[in-house]
Parts: C-alpha cells; sequence; structure tokens
C-alpha cells in the first residue's frame, strides 16, 4: 500500500482497532451486579469513559507489525488501558492533582466518592495482571506471558509510571532542570507507553526487529508528555476535555515552563523525527500505519 493510500485508510484503521479494545474491555471487566456493583459500576465508568486508547493501539500496532494476531493482542491491550485508568484515577484524587473533570466528564471520585474511586483504581490494577496470566486468547507460550507481566511491573511501578508521579508531587514549587523534567516525563508517561510496543514485541516473543518498536515508543512517550504539557499551557479547555492552565496554577515543572513553549514544540518535533527513524528498519509497508500513529498523537488539540 502506498504512503498516500495508507494515510487514506489510517482513520479507518484507528476507528477499528478503538472499537476493537472497547469490546476486548467491555468483555474482561466485571458486569455492574453482585454484592460489588457499586465498585465495578465504578472501574467501568473510568475504564468505559471515552480517551484516546494510546496505549491499547500501540500494542496493536506493535503487535501487528511483527506478524502477531489481532485476537492475541486483546488481552495486552485491554490490560494496559487497565493500567492506565486505575493511574488517571488515583492521580485525580485530592490527595493527587485533585481534578474535578477527566475526559470532558466528573472524575470517578467526583461521580461516584473517593474511597470507591481509591478501590475502583486498586481493583483495575489487579485485573490487568490477571487478564495477562489467564486469558485464553492471547500467546500459548508461559514465557512471553511472563515477559509481559514483567514489563507492564515495571512501566507501571517505580521505576516508571508511580516513581515519575512521586517525582512530579515532590517537584511542585522547584525549579528543575531540563534534564530532570525529561526523566520525571520519561518515567511517569514515557515508561508506560514504551512497555504498550513491549507488550506487543514480547507477544512476538522479542525478534530482533523489536529493538526498533522500543526505541520509537521511548521517543514517543517523552513527545507525548511534552504536547500535552502545551496542550495545558496553551490548549482549550472544550477541546482538551479537562481544565487547563493546571500545572501552571499548581506550580509543577513541565517543559513548557522550563524551556519555553516554542522550545518545547521544537523538542517534541525532534523527538518525533526520531521515533520515525527508529522504525525505518521494518521497512516502508510495517513502519507506515506507526508512522501515522505518531502524527495522530502529537499533531493533536486534546
Amino acid at each position: 500500500m502506498s504512503g498516500s493510500a495508507a494515510a487514506t485508510a489510517f482513520p479507518t484503521l484507528l476507528a477499528d482497532l478503538q472499537a476493537r479494545v472497547e469490546q476486548a474491555l467491555e468483555v474482561r471487566l466485571p458486569p455492574p451486579a453482585g454484592p460489588c456493583a457499586r465498585l465495578h459500576e465504578a472501574m467501568r465508568y473510568a475504564v468505559l469513559g471515552g480517551g484516546k486508547r494510546v496505549r491499547p493501539l500501540l500494542c496493536y500496532l506493535s503487535g501487528q507489525a511483527l506478524g502477531v494476531p489481532l485476537e492475541e493482542l486483546d488481552g495486552p491491550a485491554a490490560a494496559l488501558e487497565m493500567i492506565h485508568a486505575y493511574s488517571l484515577i488515583h492521580d485525580d484524587l485530592p490527595a493527587m492533582d485533585d481534578d474535578d473533570l477527566r475526559r470532558g466528564r466528573p472524575t470517578t471520585h467526583v461521580a461516584f466518592d473517593e474511597a470507591t474511586a481509591i478501590l475502583a483504581g486498586d481493583s483495575l490494577q489487579v485485573l490487568a495482571f490477571e487478564v495477562l496470566a489467564t486469558d485464553p486468547h492471547m500467546t500459548p507460550y508461559p514465557a512471553r506471558r511472563l515477559t509481559m507481566v514483567a514489563r507492564l511491573a515495571s512501566g507501571s511501578g517505580t521505576a516508571g509510571m508511580a516513581g515519575g508521579q512521586a517525582i512530579d508531587l515532590a517537584a511542585v514549587g522547584r525549579r528543575l532542570a531540563l534534564q530532570e523534567v525529561e526523566q520525571m516525563h520519561g518515567m511517569k508517561t514515557g515508561a508506560l507507553i514504551e512497555a504498550s510496543a513491549g507488550l506487543g514485541v514480547a507477544a512476538a516473543g522479542d525478534p530482533p526487529a523489536g529493538a526498533c518498536l522500543m526505541s520509537y515508543a521511548r521517543s514517543l512517550g517523552l513527545a507525548f508528555q511534552i504536547v500535552d504539557d502545551l496542550l495545558d499551557a496553551v490548549g482549550d479547555a472544550s477541546l482538551v476535555g479537562k481544565p487547563v492552565r493546571a500545572d501552571a496554577a499548581a506550580d509543577k515543572p513541565t517543559y513548557p515552563r522550563i524551556a519555553g513553549i516554542e522550545a518545547a514544540r521544537e523538542r517534541a518535533q525532534r523527538l518525533h523525527r526520531e521515533a520515525l527513524e527508529a522504525i525505518e528498519p521494518l521497512g516502508s509497508a510495517a513502519a507506515e500505519p506507526l508512522r501515522l500513529f505518531a502524527g495522530f498523537l502529537l499533531d493533536r488539540d486534546r
């Protein structure tokens, strides 16, 4: 398929994969019934409440680039979105960012209550790993599943997302160097995005070409967070779906606040180029959907 044909087909591919992960999540989340009905409702509210599905999409695209059947990627894709949703629930809590709006609607602790939100986040985190361990449609190779568990744990734990959030909280009111900001972003956001590609690579058995995808995701993850910070600094709240200017109000050190708006844009563009260069060895046919995906993530207004 030519580049122009792939670009024309890409919105349909994206919509199909987004619909696919919605279905994968729907069937793997507990039903809103029984003695834990309210908790299950909160879990479903947090997960099925929209969003770009960045991490599952990257898992699908990475696995597909290496020849993995889509049905073997449904479980990993769902697990990634569960971890992401749990992190958003906890980030929005009064003890963290104290946000009332997420994806254009009340955050989970506002829609339910704080205790239920905490339990919903806890339960989603556990369910993600249960899916990787037991999903019957995933790879039959135990070693590949174990690699997925390890990568998801690393990307979401103290070496990744949770650790980055701890640094972020400790940095409020301080002026960090750009290198420190990039380290924080690389942990808080980038590590789980890299793990998203890593789960797709693991499903393929970690072939040599997987290193290209991991490098691509590493650059993409940092660029994605810089764009998020730019949207907070100069974006439109009606499009973003949550309050903007929140980082400045909370005195958080972000890339735009430390380096300036233009320098942040230039850094995101450089990282974008690095991501595309990383996947060149895959060949144009395999790399093209990933190239278009990078553009989708970085040229956005929400």
